[in-house]
Protein backbone atom coordinates (compact mmCIF):
# COMPACT_ATOMS: atom_id res chain seq x y z
CA UNK A 1 0.00 0.00 0.00
CA UNK A 2 2.84 2.36 0.93
CA UNK A 3 4.19 1.74 -2.45
CA UNK A 4 0.60 2.84 -4.20
CA UNK A 5 0.88 6.39 -2.45
CA UNK A 6 4.57 6.88 -2.81
CA UNK A 7 3.30 6.12 -7.14
CA UNK A 8 0.25 8.33 -6.93
CA UNK A 9 1.74 11.33 -5.19
CA UNK A 10 4.58 10.85 -7.55
CA UNK A 11 2.03 10.68 -10.28
CA UNK A 12 0.00 14.07 -8.69
CA UNK A 13 3.26 16.05 -8.92
CA UNK A 14 3.99 14.98 -12.81
CA UNK A 15 0.60 15.54 -13.28
CA UNK A 16 0.64 18.87 -12.58
CA UNK A 17 3.35 19.40 -15.05
CA UNK A 18 0.63 17.96 -17.78
CA UNK A 19 -1.70 20.36 -16.06
CA UNK A 20 0.02 23.81 -17.00
CA UNK A 21 0.93 22.20 -20.18
CA UNK A 22 -2.45 21.42 -21.10
CA UNK A 23 -4.29 24.42 -20.23
CA UNK A 24 -1.96 25.91 -22.80
CA UNK A 25 -3.87 23.60 -25.49
CA UNK A 26 -7.16 24.62 -23.77
CA UNK A 27 -7.87 27.86 -23.16
CA UNK A 28 -5.83 28.50 -27.30
CA UNK A 29 -8.42 26.03 -28.74
CA UNK A 30 -11.59 28.15 -26.99
CA UNK A 31 -10.15 31.17 -27.79
CA UNK A 32 -9.25 30.07 -31.62
CA UNK A 33 -10.93 26.75 -32.09
CA UNK A 34 -7.24 25.96 -33.11
CA UNK A 35 -5.21 23.12 -31.83
CA UNK A 36 -1.72 24.56 -31.60
CA UNK A 37 0.55 21.70 -31.94
CA UNK A 38 3.49 23.69 -32.20
CA UNK A 39 2.78 24.29 -27.98
CA UNK A 40 5.84 21.14 -27.33
CA UNK A 41 7.89 23.68 -28.98
CA UNK A 42 6.84 26.79 -26.81
CA UNK A 43 8.02 24.34 -23.54
CA UNK A 44 11.24 23.85 -25.32
CA UNK A 45 12.19 27.68 -26.10
CA UNK A 46 10.73 28.62 -22.49
CA UNK A 47 13.49 26.11 -21.33
CA UNK A 48 15.99 27.35 -23.52
CA UNK A 49 15.37 31.05 -22.35
CA UNK A 50 15.42 30.22 -19.05
CA UNK A 51 18.96 28.32 -19.23
CA UNK A 52 20.16 31.31 -20.87
CA UNK A 53 19.18 34.18 -18.18
CA UNK A 54 19.84 31.55 -15.60
CA UNK A 55 23.86 32.38 -15.12
CA UNK A 56 22.75 36.15 -15.12
CA UNK A 57 19.83 36.87 -12.91
CA UNK A 58 18.14 35.04 -9.71
CA UNK A 59 16.72 32.24 -10.77
CA UNK A 60 12.77 33.18 -10.51
CA UNK A 61 13.66 36.30 -12.71
CA UNK A 62 15.18 33.80 -15.48
CA UNK A 63 11.88 31.51 -15.18
CA UNK A 64 9.92 34.84 -15.91
CA UNK A 65 11.95 35.48 -18.46
CA UNK A 66 11.23 32.56 -20.31
CA UNK A 67 7.99 32.99 -19.51
CA UNK A 68 7.97 36.39 -21.20
CA UNK A 69 9.85 34.99 -23.90
CA UNK A 70 7.62 31.58 -24.53
CA UNK A 71 4.44 33.96 -24.21
CA UNK A 72 5.88 36.43 -26.59
CA UNK A 73 6.45 33.48 -29.05
CA UNK A 74 2.83 32.00 -28.85
CA UNK A 75 1.49 35.90 -29.76
CA UNK A 76 4.07 36.88 -32.71
CA UNK A 77 2.45 32.83 -34.32
CA UNK A 78 -1.43 34.32 -33.79
CA UNK A 79 -0.70 37.71 -34.20
CA UNK A 80 1.40 37.00 -37.72
CA UNK A 81 -0.07 33.82 -38.86
CA UNK A 82 -3.13 32.55 -37.21
CA UNK A 83 -5.01 36.27 -37.29
CA UNK A 84 -3.78 36.49 -41.20
CA UNK A 85 -5.13 33.45 -42.44
CA UNK A 86 -8.29 32.51 -40.55
CA UNK A 87 -10.18 32.57 -43.36
CA UNK A 88 -7.96 29.63 -44.86
CA UNK A 89 -10.19 26.91 -42.48
CA UNK A 90 -9.18 25.55 -38.80
CA UNK A 91 -7.80 22.55 -40.70
CA UNK A 92 -5.43 25.02 -42.00
CA UNK A 93 -4.37 26.40 -39.28
CA UNK A 94 -3.87 23.54 -37.91
CA UNK A 95 -1.33 22.48 -40.28
CA UNK A 96 0.20 25.52 -39.85
CA UNK A 97 1.10 25.20 -36.45
CA UNK A 98 2.52 21.81 -36.77
CA UNK A 99 5.09 24.02 -39.87
CA UNK A 100 6.21 26.63 -36.80
CA UNK A 101 7.05 23.49 -34.77
CA UNK A 102 9.12 21.66 -36.76
CA UNK A 103 10.92 24.85 -38.15
CA UNK A 104 10.66 26.17 -34.40
CA UNK A 105 12.36 22.80 -32.57
CA UNK A 106 14.66 22.73 -35.45
CA UNK A 107 16.31 25.92 -34.56
CA UNK A 108 15.86 24.81 -31.00
CA UNK A 109 17.65 21.21 -31.83
CA UNK A 110 20.63 23.51 -33.77
CA UNK A 111 21.20 25.78 -30.53
CA UNK A 112 20.69 22.83 -27.92
CA UNK A 113 23.15 20.25 -29.33
CA UNK A 114 23.33 16.84 -29.30
CA UNK A 115 23.68 16.45 -25.71
CA UNK A 116 21.24 19.26 -24.74
CA UNK A 117 22.16 21.46 -21.61
CA UNK A 118 21.16 21.54 -18.14
CA UNK A 119 18.91 23.89 -16.53
CA UNK A 120 19.81 24.97 -12.95
CA UNK A 121 17.63 24.82 -10.28
CA UNK A 122 17.58 25.81 -6.32
CA UNK A 123 16.15 21.88 -6.02
CA UNK A 124 18.91 19.72 -7.33
CA UNK A 125 18.79 16.53 -6.24
CA UNK A 126 17.42 16.49 -2.96
CA UNK A 127 14.33 14.65 -1.51
CA UNK A 128 11.40 15.15 0.71
CA UNK A 129 10.26 12.58 3.24
CA UNK A 130 6.31 12.49 3.86
CA UNK A 131 6.32 9.51 5.58
CA UNK A 132 5.61 6.84 3.15
CA UNK A 133 6.30 8.85 0.70
CA UNK A 134 9.46 10.18 -1.19
CA UNK A 135 9.53 13.27 -3.46
CA UNK A 136 12.31 15.18 -5.07
CA UNK A 137 11.56 18.51 -4.28
CA UNK A 138 11.64 19.85 -7.47
CA UNK A 139 8.25 17.98 -7.94
CA UNK A 140 7.22 19.78 -4.61
CA UNK A 141 7.60 22.81 -5.78
CA UNK A 142 6.31 21.76 -8.90
CA UNK A 143 2.95 20.63 -7.23
CA UNK A 144 3.21 24.34 -5.05
CA UNK A 145 3.54 26.36 -8.28
CA UNK A 146 0.94 24.45 -10.12
CA UNK A 147 -1.15 25.22 -7.38
CA UNK A 148 -0.75 28.61 -7.11
CA UNK A 149 -0.49 29.16 -11.21
CA UNK A 150 -3.85 27.06 -11.40
CA UNK A 151 -5.59 29.20 -9.01
CA UNK A 152 -4.80 31.69 -9.84
CA UNK A 153 -5.83 31.12 -13.46
CA UNK A 154 -9.26 30.06 -12.69
CA UNK A 155 -9.74 33.15 -10.37
CA UNK A 156 -9.33 35.32 -13.01
CA UNK A 157 -11.13 33.51 -15.39
CA UNK A 158 -13.96 33.47 -13.64
CA UNK A 159 -14.29 36.88 -12.13
CA UNK A 160 -11.98 39.21 -14.70
CA UNK A 161 -13.46 41.07 -17.23
CA UNK A 162 -11.04 38.98 -19.87
CA UNK A 163 -12.36 35.97 -18.21
CA UNK A 164 -16.12 36.19 -18.87
CA UNK A 165 -14.92 37.92 -22.76
CA UNK A 166 -13.27 34.79 -23.71
CA UNK A 167 -16.08 32.55 -21.98
CA UNK A 168 -18.91 34.87 -24.10
CA UNK A 169 -16.83 34.18 -27.04
CA UNK A 170 -16.31 30.75 -26.48
CA UNK A 171 -20.17 30.27 -26.50
CA UNK A 172 -21.23 32.46 -28.86
CA UNK A 173 -18.16 34.44 -31.48
CA UNK A 174 -20.97 36.55 -33.05
CA UNK A 175 -22.98 37.62 -30.27
CA UNK A 176 -19.89 38.55 -28.51
CA UNK A 177 -18.38 40.98 -31.03
CA UNK A 178 -22.04 42.08 -31.29
CA UNK A 179 -21.97 43.61 -27.73
CA UNK A 180 -18.72 45.05 -28.10
CA UNK A 181 -16.11 42.68 -26.90
CA UNK A 182 -12.88 42.60 -28.57
CA UNK A 183 -11.90 39.28 -29.94
CA UNK A 184 -8.52 39.75 -30.75
CA UNK A 185 -7.53 41.12 -27.81
CA UNK A 186 -9.28 37.80 -26.03
CA UNK A 187 -7.41 35.72 -28.38
CA UNK A 188 -4.00 37.87 -28.52
CA UNK A 189 -4.19 37.46 -24.24
CA UNK A 190 -5.08 33.86 -24.61
CA UNK A 191 -2.31 33.15 -26.54
CA UNK A 192 0.61 34.65 -24.80
CA UNK A 193 -1.06 33.07 -20.89
CA UNK A 194 -0.61 29.60 -22.82
CA UNK A 195 3.01 30.21 -24.38
CA UNK A 196 3.70 31.73 -20.68
CA UNK A 197 2.28 28.43 -19.01
CA UNK A 198 4.79 26.18 -21.01
CA UNK A 199 8.01 27.76 -19.84
CA UNK A 200 7.20 27.31 -16.29
CA UNK A 201 5.94 23.60 -17.83
CA UNK A 202 9.61 23.61 -18.61
CA UNK A 203 11.13 24.13 -15.63
CA UNK A 204 9.50 21.19 -13.90
CA UNK A 205 10.06 19.29 -16.90
CA UNK A 206 13.74 19.23 -17.35
CA UNK A 207 14.15 18.83 -13.36
CA UNK A 208 14.74 15.93 -11.09
CA UNK A 209 14.28 13.05 -11.85
CA UNK A 210 14.21 13.72 -15.61
CA UNK A 211 17.19 16.48 -15.94
CA UNK A 212 18.55 17.96 -18.98
CA UNK A 213 16.80 20.19 -21.68
CA UNK A 214 16.85 18.95 -25.44
CA UNK A 215 14.70 18.29 -28.35
CA UNK A 216 13.55 15.24 -26.49
CA UNK A 217 11.22 17.23 -24.27
CA UNK A 218 9.06 18.36 -26.94
CA UNK A 219 7.99 14.88 -26.93
CA UNK A 220 7.53 14.93 -23.11
CA UNK A 221 5.11 17.98 -23.50
CA UNK A 222 2.94 16.54 -26.07
CA UNK A 223 2.00 13.92 -23.85
CA UNK A 224 -0.26 16.69 -22.30
CA UNK A 225 -1.98 16.73 -25.71
CA UNK A 226 -4.05 13.51 -25.02
CA UNK A 227 -4.38 14.88 -20.93
CA UNK A 228 -6.19 17.89 -22.90
CA UNK A 229 -8.59 15.60 -25.10
CA UNK A 230 -9.20 13.40 -22.20
CA UNK A 231 -10.75 16.04 -19.95
CA UNK A 232 -12.45 17.84 -22.97
CA UNK A 233 -10.42 19.71 -25.30
CA UNK A 234 -12.99 22.81 -24.53
CA UNK A 235 -12.45 22.68 -20.70
CA UNK A 236 -10.53 24.41 -18.64
CA UNK A 237 -11.03 22.47 -15.79
CA UNK A 238 -10.55 19.47 -18.03
CA UNK A 239 -7.35 19.97 -18.78
CA UNK A 240 -6.47 20.06 -14.73
CA UNK A 241 -8.54 16.59 -14.55
CA UNK A 242 -6.94 14.94 -17.19
CA UNK A 243 -3.15 15.92 -16.61
CA UNK A 244 -3.71 14.42 -13.40
CA UNK A 245 -4.91 11.72 -14.93
CA UNK A 246 -1.75 11.21 -17.05
CA UNK A 247 0.97 11.79 -14.41
CA UNK A 248 -1.40 8.96 -12.49
CA UNK A 249 -1.30 6.26 -15.07
CA UNK A 250 2.43 6.86 -16.22
CA UNK A 251 3.57 7.06 -12.45
CA UNK A 252 1.52 3.66 -11.51
CA UNK A 253 2.46 1.84 -14.96
CA UNK A 254 6.60 3.03 -14.24
CA UNK A 255 5.97 1.86 -10.33
CA UNK A 256 4.76 -1.38 -11.39
CA UNK A 257 7.42 -1.90 -14.49
CA UNK A 258 3.81 -2.79 -16.90
CA UNK A 259 5.11 -3.93 -19.94
CA UNK A 260 3.50 -5.99 -23.12
CA UNK A 261 5.52 -7.91 -25.60
CA UNK A 262 8.57 -6.93 -22.99
CA UNK A 263 8.67 -3.08 -23.35
CA UNK A 264 7.00 -0.55 -21.22
CA UNK A 265 3.66 0.94 -21.33
CA UNK A 266 4.74 4.16 -19.96
CA UNK A 267 4.57 5.84 -23.58
CA UNK A 268 2.06 4.68 -25.33
CA UNK A 269 -0.23 4.69 -21.47
CA UNK A 270 -1.35 8.35 -21.93
CA UNK A 271 -2.47 7.54 -25.29
CA UNK A 272 -4.24 4.43 -24.08
CA UNK A 273 -5.99 5.85 -21.72
CA UNK A 274 -7.24 8.63 -23.67
CA UNK A 275 -8.26 6.10 -26.19
CA UNK A 276 -10.38 4.33 -23.40
CA UNK A 277 -12.23 7.45 -22.38
CA UNK A 278 -13.12 8.84 -25.85
CA UNK A 279 -14.62 5.56 -26.45
CA UNK A 280 -16.93 5.84 -23.82
CA UNK A 281 -17.25 9.80 -23.85
CA UNK A 282 -16.03 11.17 -27.09
CA UNK A 283 -16.08 14.47 -25.96
CA UNK A 284 -13.93 13.48 -22.99
CA UNK A 285 -14.62 13.65 -19.46
CA UNK A 286 -15.66 17.51 -18.57
CA UNK A 287 -16.08 18.38 -22.45
CA UNK A 288 -19.28 20.06 -24.00
CA UNK A 289 -21.25 17.13 -25.56
CA UNK A 290 -22.72 18.72 -29.43
CA UNK A 291 -26.24 18.79 -29.26
CA UNK A 292 -27.83 17.53 -32.85
CA UNK A 293 -31.44 18.33 -33.73
CA UNK A 294 -32.46 14.87 -35.55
Amino acid sequence: MSDFINYFVNGLSGGAIYALIALGFVIVFKATEVVNFAHGSLVVLGGYVVYLANGHVPFVVAVLCGALASGLAALFMERVFVKKLRDGGLNALAILTIGVDIALITEMTRRLGANGVNVDNPWGSKLVHLGPVTLFQSRVAALATAAVLLGAFFAVFKFSSWGVAMRAAAEDGEAAALMGIRRGRVTAIAWFVAGSLAAVAAVFLVAQPTPGLDSSVRVLALRAFPAAILGGLDSTAGAVVGGLAIGITESLIAGYGITINGGSLGDVGPYLVMLIVLLVRPSGLLGTRELTRV
